[in-house]
C-alpha cells in the first residue's frame, strides 16, 4: 500500500487498523481542530478506523483502551507485520530516526514491530537504539511502580493528556500502569469499576488507586497512593500530597481537595 492516507480518504466505512506515527496525537471529541481533545494517542498504539469524516478527519477506537475519538489520518501508518513482543520505552525522551529524521517520543511509547533495532511500517521505516522495557516481564512491586510514577513529578495537567509532555489524573494513572503491562481503562470512573476493592486505607499499599468523587457522588479523579499517607497525582500538576480517609489535602495550602470515595487494588 503506497499511499495509506490516500486509501483512508477512499473510503466512507472502514474497518481496519493502523498505528499512530508522530509522538502524540490528539483524539478529539469531533472532527474539528477546535474541538475538546479527549485523549491522546502515543507513537505506536493501534487504532480501529470506525468511519471517515469530512477533509482528513477519520473516526477511530484505540485498541488499547477500546477509547473512541476523531483524529486526523495524516497521523497514521500501515501497522507492521512483524510479530515481535511488544516494548515500551523507557526513559523520560526518547529519539529514533524516523524515515531518516529525528523524532522525539514520550516514556511508555510502543516499539511496535522493532527487530534488531529496525522497523518497517507501511512506506514508513524507522530506527531505535535506546532503552526500553518488556511490559510482561516488568516486575509488579510496590518499589517499581512507585519508581515510574515518581518519572512523571512537577508534569503539567492537562485535559486529555497521557505523555511526560502533559496529562490528567487518569491519563497518568494509566500509562504508569501500562508499562506493567496493566492495562487501565481510559476514565477515572471507568477504573473505578476495574480491580479489587482495599476496605481501609489504613489497609492500601503503594501503588493501588485511590477515587474521589463530586457533590452528584460521581466519581472525578484518580491518583496513586504511596502508603497510607501520601498520594501522587495530577492536579495542576503531578504532585504528592497528603491523604486521609476524607480525601487529599494540598501539602502547599493545607486546604482539602478531594473527597475519597474507594480504594482499588489492581496487582
Amino acid at each position: 500500500m503506497k499511499n495509506f492516507a490516500f486509501f483512508v480518504q477512499q473510503k466512507t466505512n472502514l474497518s481496519m487498523q493502523a498505528v499512530c506515527c508522530v509522538p502524540v496525537s490528539p483524539l478529539r471529541a469531533s472532527p474539528s481542530h477546535k474541538s475538546e481533545m479527549i485523549s491522546q494517542l502515543l507513537f505506536g498504539e493501534m487504532i480501529e478506523i470506525l468511519e471517515k469524516g469530512e477533509e482528513h478527519w477519520i473516526r477511530v477506537r484505540c485498541l488499547y483502551d477500546q477509547y473512541e475519538g476523531w483524529m486526523t489520518n495524516n497521523h497514521i501508518a500501515e501497522p507492521p507485520y512483524q510479530s515481535a513482543p511488544i516494548h515500551l520505552t523507557a526513559d523520560w525522551s526518547n529519539d529514533i530516526l524516523f524515515n531518516g529524521q529525528s523524532m522525539h517520543l514520550s516514556f511508555g511509547s510502543d516499539l511496535r514491530g522493532l527487530v534488531n533495532g529496525q522497523a518497517e511500517w507501511g512506506k514508513h521505516n524507522w530506527s531505535f537504539k535506546g532503552n526500553h522495557l518488556d511490559p510482561q516481564h516488568h516486575r509488579k512491586t510496590e518499589k517499581n511502580l512507585l519508581k515510574i510514577a515518581s518519572l512523571f513529578l512537577n508534569t503539567p495537567y492537562l485535559w486529555g493528556g497521557r505523555s511526560v509532555f502533559g496529562l490528567d489524573c487518569s491519563g497518568y494513572t494509566q500509562v504508569v500502569y501500562k508499562s506493567f503491562g496493566l492495562c487501565l481503562s481510559r476514565d477515572s470512573y471507568q477504573q473505578a469499576n476495574q480491580g479489587e476493592n482495599v476496605g481501609f486505607l489504613q489497609e492500601a499499599k503503594g501503588g493501588d488507586l485511590a477515587f474521589f468523587d463530586n457533590e452528584e457522588g460521581k466519581i472525578t479523579h484518580v491518583g496513586i497512593l504511596m502508603n497510607e499517607h501520601e498520594i501522587i497525582h495530577a492536579s495542576g500538576k503531578v504532585r504528592v500530597d497528603r491523604i486521609d480517609t476524607q480525601g487529599i489535602v494540598n501539602a502547599d495550602t493545607q486546604e482539602r481537595t478531594h473527597k475519597l470515595r474507594i480504594i482499588k487494588r489492581y496487582f
